[in-house]
């Protein structure tokens, strides 16, 4: 003989309870308990697709290095295989956003806090916050609208979070990092624009 199981059913209280909570728009719900996880993302519209930590060095920035550039990349390959690239621990490459050509769509790969292994110079690397784009160099029809647009939000951001002069001396190509042999973004790049938007942004 089995013995009754006794279900306790919501009140009606915990019902409105719940459905009013739910109502509530999440900027204004109270902050998580301490140890609660958090949002990955340092840039809300991004999307988190994280990088293989062998791939990238954790650090704790800007305390640890201080935050001074912005690196402008162009990937030479699509959005999602540059995802891939970076999730492969034998590619020893990363950078923190990638920038989607087609509607401007931004994935963060690795924390701001922590150094992407995108400049091909360490230096630059520990000061720096790289922002991959989906294109090729020599093909200025894959330089979108959105690209543009999505990519000086993003780059706005990064520079008012940490004070880093919305500018081409502290806006740079990856063609311009001491000892490169990297072309990008390329002679199609146009960079009076692109600071016009992060300016404007």
């Amino acid at each position: 003989m089995t013995t009754p199981v006794s279900l306790s059913l919501p009140t009606r209280r915990r019902l409105l309870r719940g459905a009013l909570l739910a109502a509530v728009p999440y900027a204004l719900l109270p902050d998580p308990p301490a140890g609660a996880q958090t949002q990955a993302v340092d840039y809300r519209p991004a999307e988190w697709q994280p990088a293989t930590a062998a791939n990238y060095t954790a650090a704790d920035r800007p305390t640890s290095h201080p935050v001074d550039r912005v690196v402008i990349h162009v990937t030479q390959t699509e959005f999602a295989k540059t995802l891939t690239v970076f999730q492969n621990p034998r590619k020893r490459v990363s950078a923190h956003y990638v920038v989607r050509s087609a509607d401007g769509h931004v994935a963060q790969c690795v924390r701001e806090s922590d150094i992407a292994w995108h400049a091909g110079n360490w230096d630059v690397n520990t000061r720096s916050v790289g922002i991959e784009h989906e294109g090729w160099v020599d093909r200025p029809a894959s330089f979108t609208d959105a690209l543009y647009e999505r990519s000086a939000r993003l780059t706005a951001s990064v520079c008012e979070r940490y004070g880093i002069p919305r500018d081409r001396a502290h806006i740079i190509g990856h063609y311009e990092v001491p000892g490169t042999d990297h072309t990008d973004p390329g002679p199609n790049w146009d960079w009076a624009r692109y600071l016009r938007l992060v300016n404007g942004a």
